[in-house]
């Protein structure tokens, strides 16, 4: 009796062993539940102050949580000065990888073209009575007169409105009035599990899904884009500007992500609607 009741003993000591280091066998501690609205607020404060570039984030109010998703410059430090930051309430963090880096989706190639860049053209617009069209305004910032072919002999019209970072939307006038303009859209808002398309000049149309709202990205190398559409669908070079949509829904406009279209990636775009009542347009 003494034998079997030093091995029983000898047993649960390996077996409070095993919880205290966390070894195979051991019950993990219960996840935390979802964090209040105040410690939402709090930590997505906090990552925004952390002021980590490659980073992007949303408040998930269903899931309780704020879903970080991080791209490949992030290092463990970084991970760290975001959880610093969040102090109490780094528990409401869900951080999340994802392949390349984040950067705006500026890049040299075919379809709108200015100062040697190439960008994509969103959605046709009207402003009082004159057609115009809208792009992303990191294009719009760096191109101030637009051309519909790489040897930059077929004019489209100027830049008369741009706003990056905070924001991510350009408006572009049509001075050469014989150029077609397809429409047909109608001005929407994005919901989490939305199936959507995107087109851009370098990879075409690409399918995916919405996966966050409102989220804030800040990208590697500078510039901060609060609003954005968060999605799966995969985005290059050149595709910025280019018309995110639902059927006949327009829903945003590429501003950027990471990843390509061999790999995947995560892509943020701005709201249409937002740009729409900022340029008082309306989509032909």
């Amino acid at each position: 009796m003494r034998t079997t009741r030093i091995r029983l003993l000898a047993v649960a000591a390996a077996v409070a062993a095993a919880t205290a280091l966390g070894l195979p066998g051991a019950q993990a501690a219960p996840a935390p539940g979802p964090a209040s609205a105040a410690a939402l607020a709090r930590a997505d404060a906090a990552v925004l102050k952390a002021d980590v570039g490659g980073t992007a984030w949303y408040v998930d109010k269903a899931a309780g949580r704020v879903v970080v998703t991080v791209d490949s410059t992030v290092s463990e430090a970084g991970l760290a000065k975001i959880r610093q930051s969040a102090g109490a309430d780094a528990a409401a963090l869900r951080v999340e990888r994802t392949p390349g880096v984040f950067k705006p989706l500026l890049g040299p190639g075919d379809a709108i073209y200015g100062s040697g860049y190439r960008c994509s053209l969103g959605f046709n617009v009207v402003v009082g009575g004159t057609p115009h069209f809208l792009t992303a305004g990191h294009c719009g910032n760096v191109v101030k007169t637009w051309y519909a072919n790489s040897a930059q002999s077929t004019l489209i019209g100027p830049t008369v409105g741009s706003s990056f970072p905070g924001n991510d939307y350009a408006l572009v006038r049509y001075d050469n009035t014989s150029l077609g303009r397809t429409g047909g859209f109608t001005a929407a808002d994005a919901y989490v599990g939305e199936p959507v398309k995107r087109s851009g000049s370098t990879t075409g149309t690409r399918s995916g899904t919405v996966t966050g709202l409102n989220a804030t990205v800040h990208y590697s190398g500078g510039g901060t884009v609060r609003g954005m559409i968060q999605t799966n669908v995969c985005a290059e070079p050149g595709d910025s500007g280019g018309a995110l949509y639902d059927g006949d829904k327009a829903l945003g406009i590429t501003s950027g992500g990471s990843g390509d279209c061999s790999r995947g990636g995560t892509t943020f775009y701005q709201p249409v609607p937002e740009a729409l009542a900022k340029y008082r347009a309306t989509l032909l």
